[in-house]
């Protein structure tokens, strides 16, 4: 059983389009979403498509609950240039997805952790606002409940991958479109993975267990960087020129 892993698209058709076709190339044809489809000033209407043209089994993240659970006027800066760009039957399919699903029976899919959609799983973020890997024992609390060999995560945009101690693997593959962020909650941090490559991992099934292989792709990301910053949104530019945000 080989199958990829792809979160936080962030709108960016060129680095899915660049995903897909990477993956395609390797011969494999199974591809899971872990959310955050379309939210961001780059082209949600066209990701949209080619989403729902592959029919990728996808898990609601919290940017794309946030395109549906609130009007027009309440919506972030990051929602608001994707609204405009979707049509009725993206919006439906937004309505259709689930917080969490299961993957072919044995592979547990959510876009934050098992609990909420906008908590970090794998990393916390510290007073001083610096983000950290999060002790093993509240790793493995958050996954409490879940009881699969493989879970998987997206929502940080950081690549890794934690083993727990009873052998179980959480896997997050990164993100595909989005290299760099800052957030407010639960106080104000960064988020820069220092490349801007589209970022996606490979999930196989082995004797000895499954074996997560992180990719990271180029695309045209300067064009991104230009759509971005010619929508007044510089450091979502910045990050996709580099991955970082100054």
């Amino acid at each position: 059983m080989i199958f990829a892993a792809i979160a936080d698209i962030h709108g960016n058709c060129a680095a899915l389009e660049a995903v897909l076709a990477d993956i395609e190339k390797q011969g494999i044809t199974d591809v899971v979403n872990l959310g955050d489809c379309f939210s961001g000033p780059l082209e949600a209407g066209w990701t949209a498509d080619l989403l729902l043209k592959n029919w990728v089994p996808t898990v609601r993240g919290n940017h794309d609950r946030a395109l549906i659970d609130r009007a027009y006027e309440e919506m972030g800066d990051w929602e608001r240039p994707a609204y405009q760009q979707l049509s009725p039957e993206h919006f439906d399919w937004l309505h259709t997805l689930q917080f969490s699903m299961i993957y072919k029976d044995e592979v547990f899919c959510c876009h934050g952790s098992p609990k909420d959609d906008n908590q970090y799983w794998l990393e916390t973020v510290s007073a001083d606002g610096i983000m950290h890997l999060r002790p093993l024992a509240e790793i493995e609390a958050l996954a409490e409940g879940v009881d699969h060999p493989l879970m998987l995560c997206g929502h940080t945009h950081i690549p890794r991958s934690v083993q727990l101690s009873n052998g179980r693997l959480i896997v997050n593959p990164g993100s595909v479109g989005c290299p760099g962020y800052t957030d407010g909650e639960p106080v104000f941090h960064r988020v820069e993975t220092a490349t801007p490559f589209a970022s996606y991992a490979v999930l196989e099934k082995t004797s000895r267990g499954w074996q997560p292989t992180f990719r990271q792709v180029r695309y045209d990301n300067l064009a991104m960087a230009e759509l971005a910053r010619n929508k007044g949104m510089d450091g979502f530019a910045n990050a996709l020129t580099g991955g970082w945000l100054d």
